[in-house]
């Protein structure tokens, strides 16, 4: 029984894709077994702890600041925001509880949140995956509740007698419901029910201030008591339109872009009759027939950072100057903790125009190859001033991207005998067309090929 195909596409869509030496390892396994395997090694919570200290979480007000105080301020925000993305993207390359941080990144984008402050930053993103796996309705809470959430969608600013409506809204817009199933009026009713959540500028911990708490009834969603935030959250989960509404957003990341109303309706009522346990929700999407139906197969656009992480681990990567890999996210379109609004990024055929395009298809021969995609074979004597150009070109590139992919274990990992096609169906999700076959099978060797085949724009689906 060889379930080496729908093992790649579990692995494709449920982590940052599988090496071959797992494959090998696992192809003659059950899909059930292989599910087990990846919930196991995402039991594993790896916090970041870049920042350890409420640091400047108090500025003193700008007017009262000099310019070098502004300039060492704002250098050192840059320079806590670059160390935060890059412990961040490493950790995707490397970990093993690769299911944990693949949903650690979906909520992350449900949860878009951009402030200039990468402690509180850090904090919501170990609120997220701690429970990345966990409950929702904890989820929901702990995000809530955090300082970072608060102060990007203004909470704090929402006292009894000037209720913020901001956090009411998207709450139940993006986080929840979905546009189209609460009134401008349970807005209204709900920020009234947040007043007084906030959290203190000194510790960052989470506060109820009952002094601007409206403690007046209010009626939400055909409900009247005197409702707090909680019970706002509470009546919200209550509401299966929610599970739809997180069933949706996840078919789309897990599964195919396009809804499918049927299996939704099906993963909604899972999640729902286990009280939002996001673990049984996953679970049964990952052991269904149509989850591995051929067109859910290399269907979806990786996002910037899943073909980042996913390239990084395919290839034991290394990177001297890891300011690199940010470059790469700002050239792509996706910036770990810099989502463009509190909508997060649309994803789907969105992560990819003709730019981004050339950017992907350019980055990994600049990575594991200097820039250089052999498609020539060997050089004639009229090709050897285009070399010589070329060295001198790479050798600017090594000076720049200082990256450092181990070939010898990657090659190590292929088995003897492998041809050029199996290692192209083995590294491509969507199945082969003739062009490639053709080109790989033409190829000098491995690594050439290899790089050919990184190197397409079929690399870029999943």
């Amino acid at each position: 029984m060889d379930n080496s195909r729908q093992i790649k596409h579990l692995y494709a869509r449920a982590a940052f894709g599988i090496r071959f030496e797992d494959l090998h390892d696992q192809q003659n396994w059950s899909i059930k077994k292989t599910v087990k395997k990846l919930f196991k090694a995402s039991e594993v919570i790896e916090p970041l702890n870049v920042l350890n200290e409420n640091i400047d979480l108090r500025p003193k007000p700008a007017a009262l600041q000099t310019d070098d105080e502004k300039r060492a301020l704002q250098e050192e925000k840059n320079k806590q925001e670059k160390a935060l993305n890059n412990a961040w993207i490493k950790q995707l390359s490397e970990t093993n509880a690769q299911l944990r941080e693949k949903m650690t990144l979906f909520w992350h984008n449900h949860f878009a949140c951009n402030i200039g402050n990468a402690y509180y930053e850090q904090e919501l993103n170990n609120i997220e995956r701690a429970n990345a796996l966990g409950n929702f309705k904890t989820l929901l809470l702990q995000v809530s509740q955090s300082p970072a959430m608060l102060q990007f969608l203004n909470n704090q600013q929402n006292q009894k007698n000037h209720p913020n409506e901001n956090y009411a809204r998207e709450l139940m817009e993006l986080f929840t419901l979905g546009r189209g199933n609460y009134t401008e009026q349970d807005i209204k009713e709900s920020a009234r029910a947040f007043t007084g959540w906030a959290y203190s500028g000194k510790t960052g911990a989470y506060t109820f201030n009952t002094r601007a708490h409206d403690d007046r009834l209010k009626t939400f969603l055909g409900k009247t008591a005197n409702f707090c935030g909680e019970d706002i959250l509470n009546i919200i989960t209550d509401n299966k339109q929610t599970a739809v509404f997180i069933c949706t957003k996840l078919y789309r990341y897990l599964v195919n872009d396009i809804p499918d109303n049927k299996h939704i309706s099906q993963m909604a009522d899972v999640l729902y009759k286990a009280n939002y346990e996001i673990k049984p929700l996953l679970e049964f999407v990952f052991l269904a027939d149509w989850f591995y139906d051929d067109k859910n197969i290399g269907n979806l656009v990786k996002s910037p950072v899943d073909f980042l992480a996913g390239l990084n681990r395919q290839f034991y990567i290394s990177y001297q100057n890891p300011d690199v890999l940010l470059q790469f996210q700002r050239a792509l379109g996706q910036v770990l903790f810099r989502p463009p609004n509190v909508a997060g990024w649309p994803g789907g055929k969105n992560w990819i125009d003709s730019s981004s395009l050339m950017y992907r298809m350019k980055i990994p021969s600049t990575i594991l190859n200097a820039g250089l995609i052999d498609f020539t074979g060997k050089a004639t004597p009229e090709d050897e001033a285009y070399l010589a150009s070329q060295k001198k070109q790479q050798l600017n590139v090594i000076k720049r991207v200082q990256a450092q992919p181990d070939w010898d274990k990657f090659l190590r990992d292929i088995p003897p005998n492998t041809s050029p096609v199996q290692i192209a169906q083995f590294m491509l999700e969507p199945k082969l067309n003739k062009t490639i076959t053709d080109e790989v099978n033409m190829s000098a060797d491995i690594k050439s090929t290899v790089i050919q085949i990184v190197s397409t724009p079929e690399y870029q689906l999943c």
